[in-house]
């Protein structure tokens, strides 16, 4: 998740809404002008998608994993969502109107004129002869804007694609294996393609307004659920929600809008839920300094691992409890008193700062003591002309610009996006035999006309446009624990991941409007890797077994 639209528009489509949300800088904004101008260039023949839906495509598959061989039924397909509940009751399960609703079919040769639908794309994976009752997890990514293709070639699908970790590899042949640690020895996986992603199609009268915002996204997602559940009977199974990035505030949200429907977990990977709390925020939000505190032990975390710290401490785990203690306090308390911070202890805080993050205390006077994210990228490797990951710190490449301020793109991002992309489009057409002359969009965001609207109105909270401030759905999550108080949360994440930094997860969770004992329904998991922990294979295991242990220990619902 990230202020900035330009570098965040690749790898996991992290958080495109909070440069919307405060305003991108001058640069950025001529970045994205430029980018919106550009003509796509056609060579060859052109790829004409079909009016129609495709058809579904089901082929069989196995995949081992614990040394258990699982037979799977893959499913990749489109449920069509309308824009509206009283609009999407008024559709079958194949999108088209049903013969008793009473209204007119659209013109089919006017379909901008007709009702805004989605055409939601998805991959279910079912193990073959599972026990009636079997849990079902839905998984996606964030951006908004973002297709799910890092979650399904990365994390829990039964193939996944290498990478080496934290290293830019050379170009194709990538290599796209059995994936020991798919999530399929637990739980059914569907991976969700959001409204103009992926295969996803959006479709009708102002379709950008009906899907592209914090509420609409999410109740397309509501309706898409329930209309799965019909279509492969799973109305009684265990339900578990996946979003990464972006897709946690989807969870929240989506979670308050899954009314009468109870869900067993919710897992929430590299989490923001209050955009106030983005690292690359504040410069835009001027006077809401927490956020350069929850990003302090990302910094230190990034800095240990670099080496780049004045005095390196013998282990990381202890070395962050340390520097979270003193984030939340004489740091907070220092950032909270503004001009009137004297300046002896303003000189303090610095060399404390330098200690933490290996930045030279000039530098932080200069910077009052605020450091954005991409400053931070930018400045930690400077005499090595080197720019630090974003979605991964753990990542390195040349600097762009030497002499610039931020950073200038991200290396973790540019490093498997390629890997990513080939292996998917691969995967689909020949394995799934889905997506003939169809184009799949890592994001929505290569669309000219999109934009996010990131006005929000919680569970009984005013109207979306009466709202003041950052956007925030702490409340929705809230109500959801609150409204189901059996239901666990597993929060997950990586110390290197300065998009939605680790800490800020904690912090969130730590405020949410919840009696204290419901707060015994959350469980905190954090790994040595980046936003995408999946791309460390050794993390992969342990968070394989992590989340696998979530839904062991929730399906029954105690």
């Amino acid at each position: 998740m990230s202020r900035n639209l330009v570098r965040t528009s690749v790898s996991c489509g992290v958080l495109l809404a909070s440069a919307m949300a405060m305003g991108a800088g001058p640069q950025e904004k001529k970045d994205s002008e430029k980018k919106s101008d550009k003509k796509l260039v056609v060579t060859g023949t052109p790829v004409v998608e079909p009016a129609e839906p495709p058809s579904d495509s089901t082929t069989d598959g196995s995949v081992t994993v614990g040394g258990q061989a699982i037979a799977y039924r893959a499913v990749a397909g489109t449920l069509t969502v309308g824009s509206s509940d009283a609009q999407d009751a008024m559709l079958g399960l194949d999108g088209k109107l049903l013969p008793d609703t009473g209204e007119k079919t659209p013109d089919p040769d006017k379909p901008e004129e007709a009702p805004a639908t989605a055409r939601m794309f998805y991959v279910a994976y079912f193990k073959k002869d599972a026990p009636v009752g079997r849990p079902v997890t839905f998984l996606y990514n964030g951006g908004p804007g973002s297709a799910t293709m890092w979650l399904h070639m990365g994390s829990f699908g039964p193939k996944r694609v290498v990478t080496t970790d934290a290293q830019h590899d050379e170009g194709a042949p990538y290599k796209i294996v059995n994936n020991e640690y798919s999530l399929l020895d637990v739980s059914d996986v569907v991976f969700i393609d959001a409204p103009g992603t992926g295969f996803s199609r959006i479709m009708g009268k102002d379709k950008e307004k009906a899907f592209w915002g914090v509420d609409q996204d999410a109740h397309a997602f509501d309706r898409f659920i329930r209309r799965f559940l019909t279509k492969y009977n799973r109305w009684n199974s265990p339900k578990y929600l996946f979003g990464e990035s972006y897709g946690t505030p989807r969870s929240a949200v989506l979670s308050a809008a899954l009314q009468n429907v109870d869900l067993n977990g919710i897992v929430l990977l590299s989490q923001i839920l209050s955009f106030d709390n983005s690292i690359d925020g504040p410069k835009w939000n001027p006077g809401v300094d927490q956020a350069y505190a929850l990003g302090l032990p990302t910094f230190a975390a990034s800095a240990f691992y670099h080496h780049k710290l004045p005095t390196q401490p013998a282990a990381l785990d202890p070395f962050l409890t340390e520097v979270e203690q003193y984030a939340l306090g004489d740091y907070m308390s220092a950032l909270l008193l503004g001009s009137e911070l004297p300046e002896t202890r303003k000189q303090a805080v610095a060399e404390k700062l330098h200690q933490y993050t290996g930045l030279p205390v000039t530098y932080l006077m200069r910077a009052n003591l605020r450091v954005s994210g991409a400053a931070f990228s930018k400045q930690l490797q400077l005499d090595d002309e080197t720019t630090t990951g974003r979605l991964d710190t753990r990542y390195k490449g040349p600097d762009i610009d030497p002499l610039s301020a931020d950073a200038e793109y991200d290396p973790q991002s540019n490093a498997i996006s390629s890997a990513y992309t080939a292996a998917l489009n691969q995967y689909m057409r020949t394995e799934l035999k889905y997506g003939e002359n169809q184009t799949y969009k890592p994001g929505a965001y290569v669309d000219p006309d999109f934009s996010w609207d990131l006005r929000h109105q919680p569970p009984g909270g005013p109207p979306a446009n009466q709202q003041e401030g950052g956007t925030n759905v702490m409340p929705d999550l809230a109500y959801t624990m609150k409204s189901n108080p059996k239901m666990k949360v597993m929060l997950a994440g990586g110390y290197f991941d300065l998009a939605t930094p680790y800490f800020e997860g904690k912090f969130e969770m730590h405020h949410l409007q919840i009696p204290q004992k419901l707060q015994a329904n959350i469980s905190y998991h954090y790994y040595q890797s980046g936003h995408m922990v999946y791309v460390n294979e050794d993390v992969l295991k342990q968070f394989h077994a992590d989340v696998a242990g979530f839904i062991r220990g929730t399906e029954d619902g105690k």
